[in-house]
């Protein structure tokens, strides 16, 4: 392919342009196709096509210049953010939810993560050199893609494709880059084989980068190593499509600044077979998957290990998951009526270690089963004055059980009294949700569309949440220095969400401005212990104070709101020069209390000026962060300062199938200010304050890319 970009589709009735604004489109907004007013696609891979706007259905945009984290690419979105975490283990933010209240899936299957501070959330294991397109649910996730609190996103990565003849085709998608940041290089991409019946490719990525430079000095302990290796292909025949795919991701020492341990390695295999026949008037869709992930964890290698040896540690984890799913689908009620089932189960062990002392051990999430059953029926079609509409509902049915907690010998005695509590616990929970979602859209003129998304979404508890019984800072990913133990008694989440928007073309310019409001009963959030933090006086806090956290946090049930506005817009000056922008802006809120919610991204606005030839473009863009001072009390959140980052791309098509992009983010360099003390490893795990506005540092990026 050649070139990475970001793309958005709106699908509706109306032919309304929709661009994603900072992104440097090589062809005019006002071209792109008209699919669902629900989903953006982030197209991060392709061909570029020209400048004949109407002639391209996905019209792409100037290349991104960003480290190996994927989900960079997609804080470019508004409404969307991207949390550090450390360089392959970010977590994408969405109006102000993130980690697992986010459906999150790679080639649409759903898995579970390996590590209990969630090192490697989903998009871990999607490359940006194997990336075809990022699929955006739009506010809300539909029921038929699974459960989630709100909103969500499919990863597709490259794949062949079937030909049109009998003769088999050779075809091949490659990518190379380099950052000067970290001195990171990345290489990988597709080779496929290909006729009208049979497809075959090989893809594969190796991707390493050293420590971060920034103007005071070295980040140390902050590279990355990862590397993947897949296979896939399929077969079709008159209505009837099979197709599989096999992956093993390689990740190697990878730091996490924001963690008191970094990576040693994860060690994942996934599979995933589908089938999808036409029958008449009715469509079968089957899907089967499986994930292994094997994890360790230390605090020693990448970083200073600690003077006394009794204090070294290594974790290891293990997850799997199986899913199943069916779906039929026909025509009904004048539009197209869906229903399935699907089925998920996952299980997780987490054993902490010293490798100085083979009598130290904790199994500290100790053979966790997580299952779920359930159905959806899902309708989409026209309603009565002029509306169109996706009504869905979905019903699961939850269990989760945990194993027997064990203790070495070398460990102190009060952990092994915490492990006896929790094996004395019932240890196991059952629970039903129910989701409805009601996604509408009506044309108001030839150039408007109204949108209006009504939905109920829930989430159950992670089992970190429910079982944690060693207070530790496993979190699910949190990073915010706390040790917590989780509650078995932890309700459901239960989200009523309400968003009005906007989608406008006229001939020149355009603009999707959304209000929304997610009002979330049960929200799953730290709490102090019990009624008297900072009075040591139960075994939790005992252990926790040993572990230098005198106030240790339990997961419990809160009252939250989540509101605000995010839009998209822009305008085209002539047919060289157009102005592209996004606008985001969140407030994340309890309700019961004077508090804010954690880590919920600051108001940003994108805007970026371009310039478009016939073989080259170029883009100017400014990134404007505000102050984020409304911060979580309870979590112990530090507020950051605003900030204004310049950045510079450019694109050149070198001949048909080959392009070389660049760019400069960070021009005026001038983000990093005294954030590094909070950065540095030597910090120990303090928050990585700069993490959260992204383009910390100058980094000058280069990207080769060849298809044919």
């Amino acid at each position: 392919m050649s070139r990475i970009c970001l793309s958005r589709r709106v699908r509706h009735p109306l032919s309304l342009p929709v661009s994603l604004a900072i992104l440097s489109c090589s062809l005019s907004p006002l071209a792109l196709a008209q699919d669902a007013p629900l989903t953006d696609v982030i197209t991060v891979t392709g061909q570029r096509s020209g400048l004949a706007p109407v002639q391209s259905v996905s019209p792409e945009s100037e290349p991104i210049v960003a480290s190996a984290d994927t989900t960079a690419l997609i804080a470019r979105l508004p409404g969307a953010a991207s949390l550090g975490n450390g360089v392959l283990s970010g977590q994408v933010q969405y109006r102000g939810l993130f980690g697992d209240r986010l459906n999150i899936r790679i080639n649409g299957q759903s898995f579970a993560s390996g590590g209990p501070n969630l090192m490697d959330p989903p998009l871990h294991y999607a490359p940006v050199p194997l990336i075809e397109r990022i699929e955006v649910d739009r506010g809300v996730s539909p029921v038929s893609a699974g459960p989630g609190l709100a909103g969500g996103l499919d990863a597709v990565l490259k794949s062949s494709r079937f030909g049109e003849s009998d003769d088999f085709t050779l075809g091949y998608d490659l990518t190379l880059a380099g950052h000067t940041a970290d001195e990171s290089h990345a290489a990988g991409g597709l080779v496929s084989l290909t006729n009208e019946s049979w497809r075959f490719h090989v893809l594969g990525s190796q991707e390493a980068g050293g420590d971060r430079e920034t103007p005071y000095g070295k980040v140390g302990g902050s590279e990355h190593e990862r590397r993947v290796l897949g296979l896939g292909g399929g077969w079709q025949s008159g209505g009837h499509e099979l197709s599989f795919d096999i992956r093993r991701s390689e990740t190697g020492p990878t730091g996490n600044p924001p963690f008191p341990m970094d990576i040693r390695f994860f060690d994942t295999d996934m599979a995933q077979l589908s089938y999808r026949g036409d029958f008449d008037t009715v469509r079968l869709e089957l899907r089967a998957g499986w994930s292994d992930v094997d994890h360790a964890m230390n605090n020693y290698d990448l970083r200073p290990a600690p003077a006394m040896m009794m204090q070294w540690r290594e974790s290891y984890a293990q997850a799997q998951t199986r899913t199943l799913s069916a779906a039929l689908a026909m025509d009904a009620m004048g539009g197209e009526l869906r229903a399935g089932l699907d089925h998920r189960d996952a299980e997780h062990s987490v054993t902490i270690t010293n490798p100085n002392n083979s009598a130290f051990f904790i199994a500290s999430f100790p053979d966790i089963g997580m299952a779920r059953t359930g159905g959806f029926v899902e309708w989409t079609g026209g309603l009565p004055a002029g509306w169109q509409g996706e009504l869905g509902l979905r019903v699961d049915h939850h269990t989760a059980q945990a194993g027997l907690a064990a203790t070495g010998a070398a460990v102190p005695a009060m952990p092994g009294l915490l492990a006896m509590a929790f094996n004395a616990s019932g240890r196991d929970w059952e629970d039903d949700t129910l989701d409805a979602v009601a996604r509408l859209w009506r044309p108001l003129s030839d150039t408007t569309v109204l949108r209006v998304n009504l939905a109920r979404k829930t989430r159950i508890p992670g089992y970190v949440e429910r079982f944690a019984w060693l207070p530790t800072s496993a979190s699910g990913g949190l990073a915010d220095g706390n040790t917590y133990v989780g509650d078995q008694a932890l309700e459901t989440e239960t989200a009523w969400i309400g968003e009005i928007g906007l989608d406008w073309a006229s001939g020149r310019a355009y603009a999707r401005p959304t209000l929304f409001i997610r009002r979330i009963e049960n929200y799953i959030q730290g709490v102090p212990f019990d009624a008297t933090p900072g009075v040591i006086d139960t075994p939790v806090e005992m252990v926790s104070a040993m572990n230098g956290d005198p106030t240790p946090l339990r997961f419990g049930n809160v009252e939250a709101e989540l509101y605000g506005l995010d839009a998209d817009f822009g305008y085209r000056i002539d047919a060289h020069w157009r102005v592209d922008g996004t606008l985001s802006f969140v407030r994340g809120e309890r309700r019961k209390i004077e508090d804010n919610l954690y880590r919920v991204a600051p108001p940003n606005l994108r805007i970026g000026v371009s310039h478009d030839a016939s073989v080259w473009s170029a883009t100017l863009e400014m990134l404007a962060t505000a102050e984020q001072d409304r911060v979580s009390l309870a979590n112990g959140e530090q507020a950051t300062p605003g900030q204004v980052l310049l950045n510079a791309y450019a694109r050149w098509d070198i001949r048909e199938g080959v392009s070389l992009s660049a760019g400069i983010e960070n021009i005026l360099d001038q983000a990093w200010r005294d954030h590094l003390a909070g950065y540095n490893r030597n910090a120990g795990s303090d928050i990585a304050l700069g993490e959260r506005l992204p383009g910390n540092e100058r980094s000058l990026g280069l990207r080769l890319s060849i298809r044919g």
